[in-house]
């Protein structure tokens, strides 16, 4: 289970720059994994700022998306991962942008909408910005 913020302003929207396991960086929506007994709207909140350096407020719940995705494990093994990510609209009401140090993400910054096709980013981004242009009232994109 995981929470993450669309912040959208002036043409732009906030990411942060994942940092993967092989060393590999792609784009992300700010947010992350929430913790044992955290409620999803308190885990945006702090990762928003872990990642960002900005307090954000959520203010709509734009939906829930599920992810499946099995990959090879060690000595022949398979992993059945499966993730649900939960996405609200934030607007930023305080904080600095700044860089996450000794985490997940090393970058943070606001990039202009238009120009999101060309980042090399996970599709978390784009499902997070389908969400915020569709706003479907059922929470689930088709």
């Amino acid at each position: 289970m995981a929470a993450y913020a669309v912040c959208v302003r002036d043409g732009s929207v906030l990411l942060a720059r994942w940092v993967a396991g092989d060393g590999s960086k792609r784009w992300t929506l700010p947010g992350g994994g929430m913790d044992h007994g955290e409620d999803p709207y308190d885990t945006v909140i702090r990762e928003a700022e872990e990642e960002t350096g900005y307090a954000v407020e959520p203010v709509a719940l734009l939906g829930v998306d599920s992810l499946r995705r099995r990959y090879p494990r060690r000595l022949g093994a398979v992993a059945d991962f499966h993730g649900v990510r939960i996405v609200y609209e934030a607007r930023v009401t305080g904080g600095i942008l700044r860089h996450e140090t000794s985490g997940s993400t090393d970058l943070a910054a606001w990039h202009p909408l238009d120009a999101v096709p060309e980042l090399d980013r996970v599709s978390l981004v784009d499902v997070g910005l389908a969400f915020w242009r569709t706003r479907p009232t059922d929470g689930h994109l088709p």
